[in-house]
């Protein structure tokens, strides 16, 4: 059998430039990729041989060219069937560019009685979009998301109209702190600062007490609080579109009496390179630490009152502390992004806990799992006991100092 036999040969399809494609990613014991429409956010999963052939739908390869390249690949062939039923599922889900937007030529243009639904984005080859079958994994796209009811109590809502040009004018002005020569000093400085906290834990606790029985700076120390939190977000976005991505939302969440920012960032998950998508979630974190440089600078070096001096400690222990909180690898902070990332997976912690649970009862299931898998999950596992085993030590040695004080 021909790699892709009758009209669909020379039939050259082409993703719509919006279309996004993930790196492979762990999910349980398969392996999958995320395929993401960024003009309607929908995304859906494929398994490595699906993506295989959707990554190479450029409007440059025919059909017949791509099929000789998957059977060098997994040593077999397709024919009209398979092709149909993933062109059916792109075409469905409006990921085909129009025929019109292919190269030029006669080539490049569907095959001949190749029918597009009225309105439809998408040029589907023949026999495609009527096979409801598909090969790819996963749940259809889903359905724009509703948005949330807005109460006293509870909602959010969104401060600029344009949060993507909002996001290009922040990273036009402050892009320059992302520059290695600037950035690295910034991280060195970051690193001795909490080398300091560290080593002066006691005293700053014992100033965040203090700064209890004092109302006035208690409220200026929470507006500093809120305010870096408020620059967390803004650091994924910018962060974020320095790597190419694209910031969908900046606005306020309230879910009383907690009022935060927030910053959504559309296809993380997309970035070219892993590097780019951790340095993308770590961002807030290390935001929240640099906010705190110059308030330590005052703390170690200025000729301050005691009660200022008092607050700028307990500033700097409970800033620490926020921005740390941020990195430990449980869903939803960053840390756990992070962790992801470094796993190479999606629902990572889920998948960790379903391994686990085969891997105790020693089921047949768990060595089922690529190898890959069975070194990531336990290895997840391990480091987040790791990080909550540390901070209760750190809190309960924190409570004694308190009352031995």
């Amino acid at each position: 059998m021909s790699a892709a036999p009758g009209a669909l040969a020379a039939y050259r399809p082409a993703l719509r430039p919006r279309v996004l494609l993930s790196d492979p990613l762990l999910d349980g014991a398969a392996t999958v990729h995320l395929i993401k429409d960024a003009e309607t956010g929908s995304s859906f999963k494929v398994g490595p041989k699906e993506h295989f052939l959707i990554a190479r739908m450029d409007g440059e390869r025919s059909l017949a060219e791509i099929g000789e390249e998957y059977a060098g690949e997994y040593g077999r062939r397709l024919g009209d069937a398979h092709w149909k039923r993933l062109l059916g599922l792109l075409g469905a889900k409006g990921l085909l560019a129009a025929g019109t937007d292919a190269s030029p030529g006669p080539s490049t243009a569907p095959p001949p009685g190749a029918t597009v639904s009225p309105g439809a984005p998408a040029a589907v080859p023949p026999g495609a979009a009527a096979s409801g079958r598909a090969t790819a994994s996963g749940p259809p796209a889903p359905a724009a998301p509703v948005p949330e009811k807005r109460t006293l109590l509870r909602g959010s809502l969104p401060l600029v109209a344009d949060a993507d040009a909002t996001t290009a004018r922040l990273h036009r002005a402050v892009g320059f702190l992302l520059a290695p020569a600037v950035l690295a000093p910034l991280l060195a400085l970051t690193l001795a600062m909490e080398a300091v906290v560290l080593v002066r834990a006691g005293e700053l606790l014992l100033a965040v007490r203090g700064l209890l029985a004092n109302p006035v700076l208690l409220t200026g120390t929470a507006v500093l609080l809120w305010v870096s939190t408020a620059l967390h977000e803004l650091a994924h976005g910018v962060v974020a579109r320095h790597h190419g991505g694209r910031v969908s939302e900046i606005g306020l969440r309230w879910r009383l009496p907690a009022v935060i920012m927030y910053c959504t960032v559309d296809d993380y998950l997309y970035f070219g390179t892993r590097r780019h998508r951790i340095a993308t979630a770590a961002a807030g974190a290390v935001m929240n630490l640099i906010f705190l440089l110059p308030f330590c600078a005052l703390w170690l070096f200025a000729p301050l009152d005691d009660a200022t001096h008092e607050a700028f400690a307990a500033l700097l222990l409970l800033g620490s502390v926020q921005a740390l909180v941020m990195l430990v690898p449980l869903p939803p902070l960053d840390g756990y992004r992070i962790a992801s990332q470094l796993a190479g997976a999606t629902g990572l912690a889920a998948s960790t806990g379903v391994y686990l649970r085969l891997a105790l009862r020693r089921s047949p299931e768990a060595a089922g799992y690529p190898r890959r898998a069975r070194i990531a999950y336990p290895a997840y596992a391990g480091a987040t006991a790791l990080v909550l085993a540390c901070a209760l030590a750190a809190a309960v040695a924190g409570v004694h100092h308190l009352l031995t004080a």
